[in-house]
């Protein structure tokens, strides 16, 4: 293109010259005008493969930063805690294996607890010791979902076959156990439903290895890939004291650095008072650090998983109950050590053969309550990450 101009014949115009640093500067300088387009609304959900399951986000940009975030729940909401007033004791326990739907087993446990608490009755060692087990299978088969879909989320497919493959070995055992594959209901007030079928111990020995090697794999796989490591590192960073007051719990507080388990630190429950094990935390708080922290976990549930088989005793995995229960009047706080997190159910009886009310504490519900704050500031791109770090389940919240 010239940049000298030629008047054309008979006109007087006089000759003209453009200077090409001139062009260049009015080329700099619009460029670089901002153009106010206003805050854009932009809907992420409720249909969302990072809100694991009906979570709606109205996020408000300007371009691609958060401005703020609000989670909008209840799409799914069915009303358990006022469904159990009309229920049994051992009906409720088809409720509640619903509530988080990866973790079933773990959400019958605590609830379980307490009636047995009011009835002052204990479950026989040898089911005590069945229940710690297959809670930890519990955790190791939603871990080992989180663990293959994390990777996902940033973008890498081959990491959620695995997490779907080895998860197969963890449900084949608790379905060969209780009969249900999602939603055991193999608790009862007082024990168990049946006792372990033949040849289930020396099955599970053998899993624990596949969970071995599936950790291993996740390890090299996604905790060491770079792209994984940029795109979670310093995102979404939880400080331990907001995390406290927010009431996050789980591994997402422990990964902010806050070392508390109540497997450890509340009220002793099942076996875990005579289990060695260790509670991981990391001081950094962000996706990579969730992400380290429940990988550990995993390896840590295995070990707890082995020390059970070893010293599992003989013996009836149901005590002596009527055959009609009718819980005495009173009312109990019972919290456990979920795999999302803290849990916990409180139970008031009037001595009927149904709860009189109940309150649910699941962990999830008090988890994303920490979005609003967690949000701000951010990239679009690092708000499907945050999701996915933070790991809730929409039947955890809309209970």
């Amino acid at each position: 293109m010239s940049t000298t101009g030629t008047p054309a014949a008979g006109s007087t115009s006089p000759d003209f010259t453009i200077d090409p640093g001139s062009m260049r500067h009015l080329a700099q300088a619009q460029v670089n005008v901002e153009l106010d387009t206003g805050d854009m609304i932009l809907n992420l959900g409720p249909q969302h493969p990072a809100t694991h399951g009906t979570l709606r986000l109205v996020v408000r940009l300007d371009g691609e930063r958060v401005i703020s975030a609000d989670p909008i729940i209840g799409y799914m909401h069915r009303g358990y805690e006022k469904i159990t007033e009309f229920r049994t004791y051992p009906q409720v326990t088809t409720l509640i294996n619903r509530i988080d739907w990866l973790s079933s087993f773990a959400n019958e446990v605590p609830f379980v607890s307490a009636a047995e608490k009011l009835m002052d009755i204990e479950a026989p060692p040898r089911a005590q010791y069945i229940r710690t087990i297959l809670t930890e299978l519990s955790r190791i088969a939603t871990f080992l979902l989180f663990l293959g879909e994390m990777g996902l989320q940033v973008g890498a497919l081959t990491p959620a076959f695995y997490g779907f493959r080895d998860r197969e070995h963890i449900l084949n055992l608790i379905e060969s156990a209780t009969g249900g594959r999602f939603h055991p209901n193999f608790n009862r007030i007082g024990g168990l439903k049946d006792d372990l079928p033949w040849g289930w111990l020396a099955e599970a020995r053998s899993a624990m290895q596949v969970v071995f090697d599936a950790c291993d794999t996740f390890e090299n796989l996604v905790l060491g890939n770079e792209i994984f490591a940029a795109r979670c590192k310093g995102i979404g960073i939880i400080p331990a004291k907001l995390g406290v007051a927010y009431g996050v719990s789980g591994s997402n507080l422990r990964a902010s650095g806050v070392d508390w388990d109540l497997r450890r630190d509340g009220d002793p429950y099942l076996v875990y008072p005579e289990l060695d094990f260790k509670v991981w935390t990391h001081p950094d708080g962000d996706s990579f650090s969730r992400y380290f922290v429940r990988l550990q976990e995993t390896r840590e549930s295995a070990r707890m998983v082995l020390q059970c088989l070893d010293a599992i005793p003989a013996g009836p995995v149901m005590t002596k109950v009527p055959l009609i229960i009718k819980v005495p009047a009173g009312e109990v706080w019972v919290e456990n050590e979920n795999p999302l997190g803290q849990m916990g159910y409180y139970v008031v009886s009037k001595g009927g053969t149904g709860p009189f009310r109940v309150k649910i504490r699941s962990a999830s519900f008090s988890n994303i309550s920490i979005l609003p704050w967690l949000l701000q500031g951010v990239y679009v791109p690092d708000v499907v990450t945050i999701l996915a770090g933070l790991y809730f389940i929409l039947g955890d919240i809309d209970r």
